[in-house]
């Protein structure tokens, strides 16, 4: 099994990492990063192939010949809507998922499909109103465009999953690599986390089960959970699937 991950500096991209590196039957992980990614060079792994991609509207031959074969890919590589201009957020929330999608379609080897794991939000939305904001409306927006595509590449299995209060708390493997956020976030996470967790536990998304269940959609392992649906998942139009928090911790066995 040959999965590939963006975002993997990031706090859920990490835990992505930290779950496939543990998982004897992967065996190909191909990382699209900007930048070295430290957890991925101490690890030592034969397994993994850091590949140096600046540009992730396009893909050319050099990168997606390290791709070949690939089964799936866990799509975690995001910003926050407060650090970035509105073009720039639009850019990397939806244009560069879009382009990862179609470059990706047809990789797997012998006809098999290849699946597509977005890492959305709890808060997006397909039908924003006036009082949306720009990162639930651009995260539907992307999730709408993911599921068209599905009619376009037949091979391809777009899903999203939107996890809630995420958080890296007993995860011990990806502490040393989660971007410090600065005093002031940390300090309003480590006042308010444990009472917003008691008082919404559908939020809790915890990153080492949410990495490991993100991995396993990449591989394959819920579709039959997912065919069988829920109140707690949606089908848009093209068939994809928009699992938020709730889902999540369901079919992982923690709810």
């Amino acid at each position: 099994m040959h999965l590939i991950l963006t975002g993997a500096t990031g706090l859920i991209g990490s835990g992505v990492l930290d779950a496939m590196l543990k998982m004897k039957d992967i065996t190909k992980i191909s990382i699209l990063s900007r930048r070295p990614v430290a957890m991925a060079e101490n690890a030592q792994d034969p397994r993994v192939n850091v590949i140096i991609h600046t540009d992730f509207l396009h893909y050319g031959r050099n990168v997606l010949s390290q791709l070949q074969g690939a089964n799936g890919a866990v799509w975690a590589l995001g910003v926050s809507q407060t650090k970035v201009s509105k073009d720039e957020y639009i850019k990397i929330t939806k244009d560069y998922p879009l382009a990862g999608a179609k470059a990706f379609a047809d990789l797997a080897p012998n006809d098999e499909p290849f699946r597509f794991i977005f890492v959305s939000g709890q808060s997006s939305t397909q039908n924003p109103g006036p009082f949306t904001n720009r990162y639930a409306r651009v995260k539907g927006e992307t999730e709408l465009l993911l599921s068209e595509m599905r009619s376009t590449y037949p091979r391809l299995i777009t899903e999203a999953v939107g996890p809630g209060v995420v958080s890296e708390r007993d995860h011990a493997a990806i502490k040393p690599y989660v971007p410090d956020q600065g005093f002031f976030h940390n300090s309003a996470r480590a006042v308010l986390g444990p009472p917003v967790r008691m008082a919404f536990p559908s939020l809790d998304a915890p990153t080492e089960p949410l990495g490991k269940f993100l991995v396993e959609m990449a591989m394959g392992r819920f579709d039959k959970q997912l065919d069988e649906g829920g109140s707690d998942i949606t089908t848009l139009k093209g068939g994809m699937r928009v699992l938020k928090n709730p889902a999540f911790l369901r079919l992982a066995g923690l709810s």
